[in-house]
């Protein structure tokens, strides 16, 4: 840890003991405050990386269980949470929008706080949940019923609730939410029902809204309780009246760049799928790019505004969502840079001032819907890789058939990356993954799956899926590859200890060198893990957590590549380590 960082870390982990309450100050300064994990990312801006390194490359062979905690029921399904830590507990979340607190020094439970989820909820991709959020004396999170909680820290009473969206019409809500100057801030999930994908930003302490800003242009956003302006222009990139059911679900949550106090949320694929009802495939003019879906947005976070947008994805039509996290870092030039890798299998490193194109290189191996990504960076597109147009179809029912990858999981799906300033590079969970996919005729019908199309995911490779790559965002090299039999799907998280931490379906979680990509350690938790892990120090000793519980949207969605690790168990365990005090100079 350099003298700077250590000096603010000591700093404010005196200000921590002396306040009861999670403040904005805390939250800003996460990253620094190695005793606590308040936020999504460990920070707000999504590096995920800690400036411990008491457990190194050296010792971490020597880092052991502590203890264990088990979510319990037979509610077990796809664990994706992010441990949340704070004046000695952890709270977690856990499948059907379950909440726990956790004794963080021994592991016991103190309380537990369970949603009452109606019949007929539609979640897209399982019935997961990616964390929760913390401030002052509550901590806060969103359930499958596109409802939002606030609770007691310390009781998990409930203290406000409010609905995000109707269920009923195919919303639902997975992500983390994310707090800014006492405003608690989420989207939404359900883009493949014709839902419109929105930002929303509540009072923290009541639960009031303060601002919505629709991501679909044509719809209205609000500023308390008032109109406030137009998403872009109306029917600009939409044909007749799509844009009310267009899609563009803001299902991940976003980030906060505090260097140009923004927003960065990313919108989902437009709705339906199949592009030629949209105008999608008709020519590269812009008319069809169906803004904003599949784009990532700058927002302004006390108005709600939309300050600028970068599309990753124009003319989407194999649902390459562009809502994967977008994290802020300085590069090797001092430049303040954004680096986002989209489902459509490029890296892509923005300007953080304006969301400007920067540079765009591939991190997965066979793309074929583009060849590239022009000066401007807009996709140059391969037109015989679109789905074909059903209506020029012979029956009129299914459009011609073509093998695009990646798949429409993604090069990368939602699972966390994370950023070493160790290194300087990105650490890039990746699938290689490709699709038979065809477009069909569709017309909406509210709650009712809207995507016009068919698939069957395929792997590209015999002899892995999944592939964690440690990526130079200054040249887009490749720096080294880990191959993994099944496909990864848990976040990562890197260390000034030099180590890279993540999990695969197989139930490994596992550490790497930085520099190399060697094992260095690893640890069989018993089920595939989809989780997202975090490390803090506790009594002078350095601690890393992870939850294991396979599922997700790989069984459900996975096709050929479903089948392949359908042997998986499915499990919800909470697993602790600690590096033992003796141990740390070794």
């Amino acid at each position: 840890m350099n003298k700077f960082v250590a000096a603010v870390a000591v700093s404010l982990m005196g200000a921590t003991s002396a306040m009861a309450n999670v403040t904005e100050e805390m939250l800003a300064n996460d990253q620094t405050i190695t005793d606590q994990v308040v936020t999504n990312g460990m920070g707000r801006h999504l590096q995920r990386y800690s400036p411990l390194d008491t457990l190194n490359k050296e010792n971490v062979k020597s880092l052991v269980p502590a203890w264990a905690f088990s979510l319990g029921g037979e509610k077990q399904r796809g664990q994706e949470t992010q441990p949340l830590i704070y004046d000695g507990v952890m709270y977690i979340t856990g499948s059907y929008s379950r909440m726990y607190a956790i004794d963080v020094k021994t592991g016991k439970e103190l309380w537990q706080y369970d949603a009452r989820l109606p019949e007929g909820i539609l979640p897209c991709c399982d019935v997961i949940n990616r964390g929760a959020a913390i401030y002052g004396d509550k901590i806060i999170f969103g359930t499958l019923d596109a409802r939002i909680v606030a609770l007691d820290s310390k009781t998990g009473d409930v203290v406000w609730r409010d609905k995000i969206a109707n269920y009923k019409a195919g919303y639902s809500y997975t992500a983390a939410p994310l707090i800014v100057n006492g405003l608690v801030i989420t989207g939404n999930s359900g883009g493949e029902f014709g839902i419109v994908g929105t930002v929303q930003a509540r009072d923290v302490n009541t639960g009031d809204m303060v601002w919505e800003r629709p991501v679909i242009e044509g719809h209205m956003g609000t500023l308390n309780g008032e109109p406030s302006t137009m998403t872009g222009e109306l029917n600009a990139t939409w044909p007749g009246d799509m844009w009310k059911t267009g899609g563009g679900a803001t299902w991940l949550g976003g980030s906060y760049d505090a260097r140009t106090d923004t927003l960065i949320f990313g919108a989902g694929n437009p709705a339906p799928w199949n592009s030629w009802l949209r105008d999608a495939g008709q020519d590269n003019s812009g008319k069809g790019d169906n803004l904003y879906a599949a784009s990532r947005i700058g927002i302004d976070p006390a108005t709600g505004e939309i300050k600028w947008h970068y599309q990753t994805t124009p003319r989407e039509g194999w649902d390459y969502d562009g809502v994967n996290e977008v994290v802020a870092f300085d590069d090797k030039d001092g430049n303040q840079r954004l680096a986002t890798a989209d489902r459509n299998g490029f890296f892509y490193v923005l300007d953080a001032a304006d969301g400007g194109f920067v540079s765009a290189s591939p991190f997965v191996k066979d793309i074929s819907w583009a060849s590239g990504i022009d000066d401007t960076g807009r996709p140059i597109f391969n037109e015989d890789n679109r789905p074909g147009d059903p209506s020029e179809a012979a029956d009129g029912k299914k459009g011609d058939v073509i093998f695009a990858s990646p798949s429409f999981l993604g090069g990368k799906n939602w699972m966390p990356m994370a950023f070493s300033q160790n290194t300087g590079n990105f650490y890039v969970p990746s699938n290689e993954w490709g699709m038979d996919i065809w477009n069909e005729p569709i017309s909406y019908k509210k709650g009712a799956a809207y995507l016009g199309a068919g698939f069957t995911i395929k792997p590209n490779y015999e002899d892995h899926i999944g592939s964690l790559k440690a990526i130079d965002p200054a040249t887009g090299d490749w720096v080294w590859e880990y191959k993994n039999d099944a496909p990864l799907w848990s976040g990562v998280m890197t260390t000034a200890g030099g180590l890279v931490f993540f999990g695969t379906p197989e139930g490994e979680f596992i550490a790497l060198d930085d520099a190399t990509g060697e094992k260095l350690w690893s640890f069989q938790t018993g089920s595939g893990i989809v989780g997202q892990p975090v490390t803090w120090e506790q009594d002078g000793e350095q601690y890393v957590s992870i939850m294991s519980g396979w599922g997700g949207a790989v069984p459900l969605w996975g096709g050929e590549v479903a089948k392949k690790v359908n042997y998986l168990n499915q499990g919800g365990l909470l697993w602790t380590f600690r590096l033992p005090k003796e141990m740390a100079a070794n």
